[in-house]
């Protein structure tokens, strides 16, 4: 093999490594755009789990202030 034979066939190694490398990325950034996408999706829930508690206990409390009023 002739050294541009040898110098053809590296960079068509390294061409070659270099599409598994982007495929490889590709698959993880495919992978954490959906882990990111969950995580909102889930964190929304949480925030709205939240607020509905939050709701709650603020309306339990102007009860109790209401019951201590009537009673006090």
């Amino acid at each position: 093999m002739s050294g541009h034979e040898q110098t053809l066939v590296s960079i068509g190694d390294r061409v070659d490594r270099l599409l598994e490398l982007c495929r490889t990325l590709q698959e993880e950034n495919r992978s954490l755009r959906h882990s990111q996408e969950q995580l909102a999706t889930e964190r929304a829930q949480l925030l709205a789990r939240n607020e509905q508690a939050r709701s709650r206990v603020e309306a339990m409390i102007l009860r109790l202030k209401s019951l201590e009023q009537n009673h006090g």
